[in-house]
């Protein structure tokens, strides 16, 4: 009688599944959440991928919150003893932070005590250094008026102007300062006479004149010719220039009266350079046509 008999074995195992290659989540990462600009709604979007449940998730993130709760109590308790000897050598602080309080504060009042003296002084200086520029200025101004009525002085001399009050005789040294007027000089030689034997005038002479007067006007202008002093000295100084300007006439007469065509152009218009310092063209423009006339 044939007989059947079966293996023992299990063909169930055929059916047996590895677990390895399950996509079991991995662990939350406690770096996660340090980052400074953690945000949740962003860190549960990135779990997406995680083929968990939520409640998995919830269990997972409590079981994360009481592991760190016991670290912290353990900390905590590690270090009790710590944290009360804190708390006694914190005690009286108080008043040593208040002592120092009062020492800062007393260190800025001394401090603006100090700034405002400071201060004090730098604008005492600068009002000094301000009062000795405005007097060094007045010195200067004194100087230069000086200078200015000196040389008036000199130019009515040498002009032979005189006020009626103080008219006199002419002395030796007026009488030579007129003939000086007349005097030839080496540029001149040959034109120390007019064809009618009347003497000329010297052109290096006016010249000299002129170059006088054009620094009295430079020096009223640098002082201010609003100045009182120069004020007082306008009707000498418009004498001067009259004075001046009646012998630049004479002078231009002479030289267009006879005498060689060139030289005669020579000194007119030489003459005429000395009305253009004067700043005189206008005076010389009508000089030249009562000439004409």
């Amino acid at each position: 009688m044939n007989r059947f008999q079966f293996s023992d074995s299990d063909g169930s195992s055929d059916f047996d599944e590895d677990p390895s290659g399950l996509p079991f989540p991995e662990p939350l990462s406690r770096t996660s959440f340090l980052a400074p600009d953690f945000d949740p709604a962003n860190f549960l979007s990135s779990l997406t991928n995680r083929h968990q449940s939520l409640e998995d998730l919830r269990q997972e993130l409590r079981g994360l919150g009481q592991l760190l709760n016991k670290e912290l109590l353990d900390l905590v308790n590690e270090n009790y003893q710590d944290f009360l000897s804190l708390g006694s050598s914190l005690r009286g602080g108080e008043e040593k932070v208040e002592g120092v309080k009062v020492g800062v504060l007393s260190f800025q009042r001394d401090v603006k005590t100090i700034r405002d003296k400071v201060e004090a002084r730098r604008q005492e200086v600068e009002e000094l250094l301000n009062e000795k520029r405005r007097l060094r200025t007045n010195a200067d101004i004194g100087k230069d008026l000086l200078d200015y009525a000196d040389r008036v002085e000199e130019l009515e001399h040498r002009l032979m102007i005189m006020d009626k009050s103080s008219q006199k005789e002419p002395t030796q040294d007026e009488s030579d300062t007129e003939s000086d007027l007349y005097s030839g000089e080496s540029a001149d030689s040959d034109d120390d006479e007019l064809p009618d034997g009347t003497p000329a005038i010297s052109l290096k002479r006016m010249e000299r004149h002129a170059q006088k007067f054009v620094y009295l006007i430079s020096i009223a202008a640098r002082v201010g010719e609003k100045h009182p002093f120069l004020l007082a000295q306008q009707p000498r100084i418009a004498k001067i220039k009259s004075t001046v300007l009646l012998d630049l006439k004479t002078a231009l007469e002479q030289a267009t009266a006879g005498g060689k065509q060139g030289k005669s152009d020579a000194r007119t218009m030489a003459v005429l350079r000395l009305y253009e310092l004067m700043g005189e063209d206008v005076s010389a423009v009508a000089a030249l046509k009562n000439l004409k006339l």
